[in-house]
């Protein structure tokens, strides 16, 4: 069930958030913003995986 969710929200980050690694980013110069959403999408990927 809960991976399930996790799985909703990995296809909803990918279609509303922006990907930062097409843009080729540099992360010692993204904003706090910049890198939350980056945690995010990290955080939300991993547990749609495991």
């Amino acid at each position: 069930m809960q991976k399930q969710v996790f799985k909703i929200l990995a296809k909803v980050n990918k279609i509303i958030l922006p990907s930062y690694s097409k843009k080729q980013l540099d992360l010692s110069k993204a904003s706090k913003l910049q890198l939350a959403i980056i945690g995010w999408r990290y955080y939300v990927t991993t547990r749609a995986l495991d």
